[in-house]
């Protein structure tokens, strides 16, 4: 057994610096929370669901203002989230000097772990950040805060019960267990509400012959064959290059449209006013923003794409969306507008959906949720299935119902991931904004307990007895020594 890595000097000098900043700030509150119990066990005040950047920044939030949070999560402890599982870029597209998940505390910044390391001449070197150093630092924001992460936990079921508190059936080492919450984050990522998105023809085809760019896949087996994949995105290029850098005789990206993307237009919106504005402006300009930016659709990163250019086995088919394929013996035939491609793999870099009825542990809540679809009808022409799927949530980021007092409780449970974005931005799982999203949800979170439980406060308050002044502190004066009152003088009469 290898002997324990020594802490970097400069890493444990940042832990004791980040110390002293969180004492100053009196930081973690002391927890207000009064305890519950239901049916004899203990309550978590929120539970979330999902360990990754925006479950962890949830956490450190609602912990900084004295709310107790449980993260539970089904991956080893270390591997939450995609970026040291499904992520196959090289670096993330973010620029290194975004702030991420730290919620306004320089000593838990990317940047002051990287430099705590490595000094400041590296970090000014540092092209963009490493996909795998990025999850290193996120295992250290887990440990140095202490959060309570449950790892190899998986939600099997979330029921609300109507009563104050939420249901969670949890399996976990081989056995199923039961845990109450009075609320529920779920901090579920990408494909937080639903799962991939894949064209009607693929679901037809044998499994051996495709994947979705999501999938947990040893890109090895894609050794020596050829392989088609389909999209011109972030994970089409990484995918494309993680196939040729594994050996394959030859990817060929198959592109719908006629270009790629060449502008980020969510980039070019990105500043403070839409990040606090967007809640709050009407339906009308929400979908109008967020349609423009789905129509226009976000380019692949310039580096991803020169990772796959670089290979002379790369072929970038535009114009080419998939009209059919057939299967014969162990190759696909794909037909385009631009001929037929004889392939032996195709991976899917389509998308997600959001379809919270697919997920068997929503089944209990799923067909009451109000959607976009039930709040606001576009303009012709703007349809957009992604945004008509979209949660329609309240300020907690919190679940309404589609038919009110249909399901009671559904108010607990929280929607923390992607398809939050068309009712409160892109707040809730991307490193530029993640920490304004966690703490807005938190700050809901703290005002929505405390009004539950506003009489106990209020009892709370009326036996509150800890005196401040206690009665030693003056000496009382005397009665006055003046011994007879002045006399009065009348008014003299007037004359006449």
């Amino acid at each position: 057994m290898n002997p324990p890595t020594a802490r970097p000097p400069g890493l444990a000098a940042l832990e004791a610096r980040l110390r002293e900043d969180l004492a100053w700030l009196e930081l973690p509150a002391r927890s207000w929370v009064p305890p519950r119990t239901h049916e004899g066990r203990p309550v978590v005040s929120v539970a979330i669901i999902g360990g990754g950047m925006a479950g962890l920044a949830a956490a450190a939030s609602l912990t900084q203002l004295g709310v107790d949070a449980v993260i539970f999560d089904q991956s080893p402890r270390g591997f939450e989230g995609p970026w040291a599982t499904t992520a196959r870029m090289e670096t993330l597209r973010s620029p290194k000097q975004l702030t991420g998940p730290a919620l306004g505390l320089p000593a838990l910044t990317f940047r002051a772990w990287f430099e705590a390391q490595f000094g400041g001449k590296a970090w000014a070197a540092l092209d963009k950040i490493p996909r795998l150093q990025w999850m290193d630092y996120l295992r250290w924001y887990r440990e140095v805060l202490g959060l309570d992460v449950r790892n190899e936990h998986r939600i099997t079921s979330i029921m609300p019960l109507g009563d104050g508190v939420v249901a969670l059936s949890i399996s976990h080492a081989g056995r199923d267990e039961l845990v109450y919450a009075r609320h529920v984050v779920l901090a579920t990522g990408r494909d937080g509400l639903g799962g991939p998105s894949v064209p009607a023809f693929a679901k037809a085809l044998p499994k051996r012959f495709w994947a979705h760019s999501s999938d947990e896949m040893d890109y090895g087996t894609l050794r020596g064959k050829r392989v088609g994949v389909i999209g011109a995105g972030a994970s089409a290029m990484d995918s494309a290059a993680t196939a040729l850098e594994a050996g394959a005789a030859s990817v060929d990206l198959l592109i719908r449209r006629a270009d790629i993307p060449r502008v980020n237009k969510g980039k070019g919106a990105g500043n403070p006013g839409l990040t606090h504005g967007h809640a709050a402006l009407p339906d009308a300009w929400k979908w109008r923003i967020r349609h423009y930016i789905n129509a226009q659709q976000v380019p692949p990163p310039r580096g991803s794409t020169l990772r796959v250019s670089r290979h002379e086995n790369a072929r970038f088919n535009l114009g080419s969306p998939i009209l059919d394929v057939t299967v014969a013996g162990d190759a696909l035939y794909v037909r385009t507008p631009n001929g037929l491609f004889e392939l032996d793999f195709l991976v899917f870099a389509t998308g997600f959906s959001i379809d919270p009825v697919s997920r068997l542990e929503f089944a209990a809540f799923a067909r009451h949720i109000r959607t976009w679809s039930d709040r606001y009808t576009p303009p012709a022409g703007d349809e957009d299935r992604e945004l008509a799927d979209s949660p329609d949530l309240g300020p907690a980021f919190e679940f309404l119902e589609k038919t009110p007092g249909a399901c009671p409780g559904l108010d607990r449970i929280h929607c923390f991931c992607a398809p939050a974005t068309l009712s409160h931005g892109a707040l809730s799982g991307d490193i530029p904004a993640v920490s304004d999203g966690a703490r807005r949800l938190s700050l809901a979170l703290a005002a929505v307990l405390y009004r539950e439980d506003i009489e106990l406060h209020y009892a709370n308050l009326e036996a509150f007895e800890e005196p401040e002044v206690f009665g030693d502190e003056w000496t009382p004066a005397g009665p006055p020594t003046t011994s007879a009152a002045p006399a009065t003088h009348p008014e003299p009469e007037p004359q006449r």
